[in-house]
């Protein structure tokens, strides 16, 4: 049984379809009711992603035993709704969604200075809702780079039912073409958002602390961040009530200056970012894999 993360999402045809289904007909309150009891199956019978999240909790978090069950299943219910609330805001469904963007000035600077802004992120909050927000609020493309390992069927049903996603993909490719897309994108004082957090067997990754343990990272993102002469900003998009998110940015800098750079340099800056967020949200932790070594 592998131990490590395979490029695929949680969720099938089935189960999107009933949500999809239910929303278009009641609402996204309905859906969020039903979610109750799918978020109770997975919290009782879904041992591997439990294992993992519980490690996370009780482990790295070091939160008492009953936070941490609470906590447990909040982290089911937050992953749910934000299946949910991506799949509203692709199909234009009627919402009461409202945002928080206090950073929004970062990425002002960064469109100024005409190079681009690479957007750090990890599978953590909801990047889709973020990439609507930045939709709404800025002109400029945004591209997100990803793996292409979901079922291609379920693609093709969620996109028939909602449409495509609000930005370009850019598909990671084994023959590095991906990167050549990136390239363009920024020079097309574009928007570029990778996820920072995950890697498949194969990939060169980088080791550091994170919360008090060594855990793995991808080495792309940041040797990307550290050889292009773009600014670098760490974002994440995170739920605090059922129709209100917070979307936090920090501000863009530019690593191919600093003399002696190296991309575990900017992973340590990712790591403390993120380390700050996930104490401040950890039912929004979706990492159902063991994500540290130990």
């Amino acid at each position: 049984m592998s131990l490590s993360w395979t490029g695929k999402s949680k969720g099938n045809k089935t189960g999107y379809g009933i949500f999809i289904k239910v929303l278009r007909s009641f609402g996204v309150m309905p859906a969020y009711i039903l979610l109750i009891f799918v978020a109770g199956y997975y919290f009782l019978f879904s041992w591997k992603s439990t294992r993992a999240i519980w490690y996370f909790l009780r482990q790295r978090l070091k939160l008492p035993v009953f936070k941490s069950v609470v906590t447990l299943y909040k982290n089911y219910y937050r992953f749910g709704q934000a299946l949910i609330d991506r799949i509203v805001m692709m199909a234009g469904i009627k919402n009461k969604f409202s945002f928080n963007f206090d950073d929004e000035v970062y990425f002002n600077e960064m469109i100024a200075q005409g190079k681009g802004g690479l957007l750090l992120s990890g599978h953590f909050g909801n990047w889709e809702i973020a990439g609507h927000l930045l939709k709404k609020r800025f002109t400029t493309p945004i591209n997100i780079v990803m793996y292409d390992n979901e079922s291609e069927q379920l693609k093709q049903y969620l996109e028939g039912e909602t449409g495509r996603r609000n930005a370009k993909i850019i598909v990671i490719k084994d023959n590095l073409s991906h990167i050549y897309e990136i390239i363009d994108a920024l020079a097309n004082n574009e928007f570029v958002c990778m996820h920072a957090d995950r890697f498949l067997p194969g990939n060169k990754t980088l080791d550091a602390d994170f919360l008090g343990e060594t855990a793995t990272f991808p080495a792309g993102p940041y040797a990307i961040a550290s050889k292009l002469e773009v600014p670098v900003s760490f974002v994440f998009a995170m739920k605090q009530t059922n129709f209100h998110y917070h979307f936090y940015a920090s501000p863009g800098v530019i690593y191919k200056n600093k003399p002696n750079l190296r991309p575990s340099d900017i992973l340590k800056d990712f790591i403390a970012e993120m380390e700050l967020k996930v104490k401040q949200y950890p039912e929004q932790w979706y990492n159902y894999y063991p994500f540290w070594k130990a």
